[in-house]
């Protein structure tokens, strides 16, 4: 089977799959010259593991859009873009809610305390702004979003002709028939947040007794109700060394990717810069990555190696908007540059791309210097 993922006159990408790899081919009378051109592009998916492969579709991540799919072409037109220096937004994280019934330790969200969240309408207005900048994945965050009144519509407003929906989640309230609900609605991905792959330790992460339990049930009842399933790690001192224990954990589960995000200093966070990982601690991370890949089961999506290519993709690839609508960069970055209940997104997204920072090799937040200059904070 062939995946076309870009195809005109003079020049195609497709994929195939050998023994369990995605193989990149191209063909054309441009090939030799846009195969170099293009050499990064495809080497993020030539001889790696995929998500899931169907008939008529590739799924080789769980973030991205189906291969092929109008999503797809308009994800691949958006990166040909970036390359002339044209940014836009493809990834946006809308957190709906504050309201959530656990305490994480290094919750990103501040504690404003009034319970904000952003009503329908507005949400609607959000997903058609963004969608008209050209986003492909709207994430819809919170607090936690299995807690919001009319999730499912949200959901199914995401016209998926332009991007996919997604959702971040503890577990909590995910019951077979609310999964069932949202795949009905036409959720794309759901990835579960999980802290340990040890009870006792993820439930005291969480500040609450039960979540471990909650968030296996919801992996099952996702993967029950059909839907693309994802375990999501934040990466920090307190589980660095128990990570082939989480890939047994998410293989035995059988989700189909399994990501890690490494800690950052921000929300609750905010004043732990020192306990950020070490590069002994990075190191442990990358040998593990190699032995997973090697392995039968989930793909790993490594963020930290990625962002090593990539960069920073706060203000340049990644939007986010909180509940009570600031726009800000990225769900890690306090700084709010305008408001959606009194600006347009595109606006905002001119101010952040003026802002010539936010083209960082690293992560932002983990730079003190960019902490005092543009938070007033200090180490």
């Amino acid at each position: 089977m062939q995946y076309n993922f870009y195809k005109n006159p003079l020049f195609r990408v497709y994929a195939e799959i050998e023994e369990d790899r995605v193989k990149m081919k191209t063909s054309g009378v441009a090939s030799p010259f846009m195969k170099k051109t293009l050499a990064g592009n495809l080497g993020i998916f030539d001889g790696k593991k995929y998500s899931k492969a169907e008939e008529t579709e590739l799924i080789f991540s769980t973030w991205m859009p189906p291969i092929p799919s109008p999503a797809f072409d308009r994800l691949v037109k958006s990166q040909l873009s970036a390359m002339f220096g044209k940014m836009i937004p493809d990834q946006v994280t809308i957190s709906i809610t504050e309201d959530c019934p656990n305490n994480c330790i290094h919750c990103a969200l501040p504690d404003s305390k009034h319970r904000a969240k952003l009503s329908p309408p507005t949400v609607k207005d959000v997903i058609d702004q963004v969608l008209d900048m050209g986003t492909t994945f709207v994430i819809f965050d919170g607090g936690e979003p299995l807690t919001y009144q009319g999730l499912e519509t949200l959901i199914r407003y995401v016209d998926r002709k332009k991007a996919i929906a997604g959702m971040f989640t503890s577990g909590v309230g995910l019951t077979e028939e609310k999964a069932r609900a949202l795949k009905k609605a036409g959720l794309y991905s759901l990835t579960v947040s999980f802290d340990s792959a040890f009870e006792e330790k993820h439930d005291r992460i969480r500040g609450r007794e039960g979540v471990f339990k909650s968030a296996v049930a919801a992996v099952k009842n996702g993967l029950s109700a059909g839907l693309l399933m994802n375990i999501y790690i934040v990466l920090s001192k307190e589980n660095v060394d128990e990570l082939d224990e989480i890939y047994a954990l998410a293989s035995e589960l059988g989700v189909h990717e399994l990501s890690f995000y490494e800690i950052v200093p921000t929300g609750r966070w905010l004043e732990h810069s020192s306990e950020i990982l070490t590069s002994a601690d990075l190191a442990k991370f990358d040998a593990f990555v190699a032995r997973a890949e090697a392995k039968k089961g989930p793909r790993v999506f490594p963020i930290p190696q990625v962002m090593r290519t990539t960069g920073c993709m706060a203000g340049r690839k990644w939007l986010h908007v909180t509940p009570q609508g600031d726009v800000l960069p990225c769900a890690c970055i306090p700084r709010s540059y305008g408001n959606i209940h009194s600006d347009k997104i595109k606006d905002v997204w001119k101010k952040i791309r003026a802002e010539t920072v936010y083209n960082a090799d690293s992560c932002l937040m983990r730079n003190p210097e960019f902490r005092e200059k543009y938070l007033g904070l200090s180490d």
